[in-house]
């Protein structure tokens, strides 16, 4: 499946509006990693990331993590390329077993909490233990959510975001840094 050209998506990062600097999200990382191995260091748990928002959030989170822990990896999805979210699509459950483990669910963001509600409920059914959840990014929109995360990066405005593993059309989650679409004035 092809994103979008290369020319739409330097248009978008052209008109966007850099919310969060390198320096910001490396801080945030840093934090939340040192929060993680406070409350799991004795835990040995299972960490699960969810492809594909959560590969640059804990491609940079693992190595701070200075504790012994087994890794793999969930893909579910309810965005695609687009840009709001639709049904749960299922494309990878975990390989390893999660059973009495306790199981830290990495992902990008925590946005209406669907996707991070689904894996928790997926996850404890597979008998799991314990079951935390790191995201790097909470996005702030004054809504209810069915879940909240137990470690969280940053926390963010109610916009469309990409950057630091979030994508916008399939493009730019290789950036170091965290973009807002340009508001409509």
């Amino acid at each position: 499946m092809k994103g979008i050209s290369s020319e739409r998506a330097n248009d978008i990062l052209q008109q966007a509006e850099l919310i969060r600097t390198d320096a910001e999200v490396q801080a945030a990382l840093c934090r939340v990693a040192g929060e993680i191995a406070a409350a799991l260091r004795h835990e040995h748990p299972l960490v699960l990331s969810v492809m594909g928002g959560a590969v640059v959030f804990t491609g940079q989170l693992l190595p701070l993590l200075d504790f012994p822990l087994d890794f793999d990896y969930v893909h579910v999805s309810r965005y695609g390329n687009a840009r709001s979210g639709g049904r749960m699509h299922w494309k990878v459950e975990p390989h390893e077993s999660v059973r009495g483990r306790t199981v830290l669910v990495l992902d990008d963001i925590l946005d209406e909490g669907h996707t991070l509600a689904a894996l928790r409920e997926r996850i404890m059914a597979l008998g799991a233990r314990r079951f935390c959840s790191a995201v790097f990014a909470n996005k702030q929109h004054g809504r209810s959510k069915p879940v909240q995360a137990d470690f969280v990066g940053m926390e963010l405005p109610d916009r469309f975001v990409f950057g630091f593993g979030m994508d916008i059309e399939g493009a730019w989650r290789n950036l170091p840094t965290i973009y807002a679409v340009k508001e409509q004035e």
